[in-house]
């Protein structure tokens, strides 16, 4: 597994769908920030704005850089992978492991703060379970604590801090507040 954030504005992504599966990963996409491209499968899918028909053609595929799939049958996306992956496109089948190129996480979105949990697509439950208890840890007044932290940064940037020394300012203050617990010693 390789772990990246991607910036949604430097990818095209698409995803084709159907049913509550497609809603629930639109639904994600556009929590990450992603106004993906929408091949509707069904009516569900296909009154969402800017929704096109499915399948999507070679041209169509070849504009994406991924591609999720949702809430298809076999039939429909066992062509669209390979349709897909012909054309460089990396594909994501929800709850089919052989057929994902790269697995959705679970995550927890704070703010600018993201934490995620993946599994590699061997236990996605188990995932979600450690989502659940990080949400706990990490409850939603983090988007303020990383607000913050960001606007300490920035001085101490403008004021040509060296990048440890923000760091170690940065521990400081997260113990101080009673964040966290104080780091340990490398």
């Amino acid at each position: 597994m390789l772990p990246i954030a991607l910036n949604p504005s430097a990818v095209r992504i698409g995803l084709a769908g159907a049913g509550a599966p497609a809603l629930r990963r639109l639904n994600a996409l556009r929590a990450a920030g992603v106004a993906p491209v929408l091949f509707a499968a069904d009516a569900a899918l296909g009154a969402q704005a800017g929704a096109q028909s499915f399948p999507p053609d070679e041209t169509a595929l070849a504009a994406l850089h991924m591609l999720y799939v949702a809430g298809l049958e076999a039939a429909q996306h066992v062509p669209l992978v390979q349709a897909a992956r012909a054309a460089g496109v990396l594909v994501n089948v929800e709850d089919v492991p052989e057929f994902c190129d790269f697995h959705a996480v679970a995550e927890i979105r704070r703010g600018d703060l993201l934490l995620t949990v993946s599994t590699g697509g061997a236990a996605p439950g188990l995932a979600g379970v450690i989502r659940r208890a990080l949400e706990n840890l990490f409850p939603p007044v983090w988007a303020e604590r990383v607000a913050e932290v960001a606007a300490l940064r920035e001085g101490w940037r403008a004021e040509r801090i060296p990048m440890a020394e923000a760091a170690r300012r940065i521990a400081d203050h997260a113990v101080a507040r009673c964040w966290l617990p104080a780091p340990k010693a490398d």
